[in-house]
């Protein structure tokens, strides 16, 4: 960049900088229309609902370029598309990006476990990343998998593959379950 960014919040680019300027505009509908509906429905429903896009995906999922694609009882898939929006100063996808895809199919896992008036929260999740992802990796398959349901705790396993069939992250989570208001 123009000036070391370390704690300077006044940076400017140089004119070759700002020409090769990216952009990425992100749009959503009121995350609330679908936590609304979210409490009238058992966590399986709400997820199917989701897939079929009669409830609009959290803000989250359209930021991160992924998209919920299957689901059934303890087991949920998602796909995420990396661009280089997702890049870290060393020119791989951030591990956040990684690290919130297995967060998002752990916690749809649970969910679709739950009856109507549950609802859960991340407690823990510790991630092992096998590889690095790049912009043209291709697209990212999540996959988690409840390996312990539970009233007040859960536990799930969660895995990250690219377009290849390679490993790229695995998780063990552990999450929260309780009653929310209707």
């Amino acid at each position: 960049m123009g000036s070391d960014l370390a704690g300077n919040d006044n940076w400017q680019m140089t004119d070759t900088e700002a020409a090769s300027d990216r952009s990425r505009l992100v749009t959503w509908e009121d995350p609330l229309i679908g936590a609304a509906k979210a409490k009238g429905m058992s966590g399986l429903e709400y997820i199917e609902a989701l897939i079929d896009g009669s409830i609009p995906p959290p803000p989250i999922v359209n930021l991160m370029n992924m998209r919920v694609v299957a689901a059934e009882v303890g087991k949920v898939t998602f796909t995420c598309e990396p661009n280089e929006s997702h890049y870290n100063p060393i020119g791989t996808v951030h591990g956040g990006l990684v690290c919130t895809l297995l967060d998002s199919v752990a916690g749809c896992a649970v969910h679709t476990t739950l009856p109507k008036g549950q609802g859960y929260t991340s407690l823990e999740i510790k991630v092992n990343y096998l590889r690095p992802v790049l912009a043209d990796t291709g697209t990212l398959t999540a996959v988690g998998i409840v390996t312990k349901p539970g009233r007040r705790a859960a536990f799930v396993d969660a895995t990250v593959s690219d377009e290849q069939g390679r490993l790229v992250a695995t998780a063990s989570s552990t999450l929260l379950v309780f009653p929310i208001e209707a």
